[in-house]
């Protein structure tokens, strides 16, 4: 039995698909098992497959999306650690092996993820923030006020604990693009996280990323902001610093107020904007959002 199953989510990247296969193929730690996963491909993706020696198939007769796909995944998954990693990325050769090595060393981290950059279609070098984001990045240890900003876990760059998914459950089917995060969210609610701090993972920037759909994206937001505040009290038990909890969960309530305004109800948005500002007052762009609240969503989006 192999100690770690990569979860190659596949949907239609044949164009990326074979450099993806090969990095994964080129790791410096061999004792993996790849679970090739399809979400119903109409580019010629399964037949390419179907030729691949190494590989366990597993085609999905409709599509699931990401998150029911990954879940198809956990179901026949064998190994005790479990890699994620999108068709159209790329791994460096030690990505995997640097990440087992921390897990070894560190039993109370539940996730590890790697330092990278964004790659063109062409696989070249792309500097800055092609999709509005640096590459995410964390420390290790417990990182739950940090991921309450923003995701800060790529999920080609995770490999996890298998207990992880079996003690927090499995991906939230019903998000667009944002159920990684969540997932991320629930696993440093009960574990630590780990990060290696080499660039071992490369996300592809191409005019089909999910992360260009920003009408879906502000729903899947909306959904995730409405979840954290569901989760508040546990947050509250876990002895944070009472100043530093504070400013995360305004910044919190101010998102839920931008994405509950941009998807169209900007009444409740104004109430989370109302949150934001009683949990920290000097808080000057909450009180300014929330203002522009009242201009229409036209002038609203301007102001953003």
């Amino acid at each position: 039995m192999a100690r770690i199953t990569v979860l190659l989510t596949c949907y239609n990247h044949l164009a990326y698909l074979p450099a993806c296969l090969e990095s994964v193929r080129a790791q410096t730690f061999r004792d993996f098992e790849i679970l090739a996963l399809d979400d119903g491909s109409t580019d010629g993706t399964r037949e390419w497959l179907r030729e691949q020696q190494d590989i366990t198939m597993v085609f999905n007769e409709s599509n699931l999306g990401t998150y029911g796909t990954l879940n198809v995944g956990l179901e026949r998954a064998n190994g005790e650690l479990i890699a994620v990693l999108n068709d159209d990325d790329l791994w460096a050769p030690t990505k995997l092996e640097r990440q087992v090595e921390l897990l070894d060393r560190f039993p109370r981290v539940g996730l590890v993820h790697t330092d990278g950059g964004f790659i063109d279609g062409a696989g070249k070098p792309i500097d800055g923030s092609p999709l509005g984001f640096e590459f995410p990045r964390t420390e290790t240890g417990d990182v739950l006020l940090s991921l309450l900003y923003q995701n800060k876990i790529i999920a080609s760059a995770v490999l996890a604990r298998r207990e992880c998914f079996e003690h927090c459950g499995v991906f939230n089917p019903a998000y667009f693009g944002s159920g990684d995060w969540e997932m991320w969210l629930r696993i440093a609610e009960r574990y630590e996280i780990g990060y290696v701090d080499e660039r071992l993972t490369f996300y592809r920037v191409h005019g089909e990323n999910a992360s260009h759909e920003l009408d879906r994206i502000w729903r899947d937001d909306e959904r995730l902001r409405d979840w954290i505040v569901t989760r508040i009290a546990e947050y509250e038990k876990k002895g944070y610093d009472a100043a530093a909890l504070r400013r995360a969960l305004a910044h919190n309530w101010a998102c839920l107020g931008t994405v509950r305004t941009l998807n169209g109800d900007p009444r409740r948005g104004r109430q989370a904007y109302v949150e934001s500002i009683r949990l920290a007052p000097l808080r000057v762009k909450s009180t300014l959002r929330y203002l522009a609240t009242w201009l229409g969503p036209q002038a609203f989006r301007k102001l953003l």
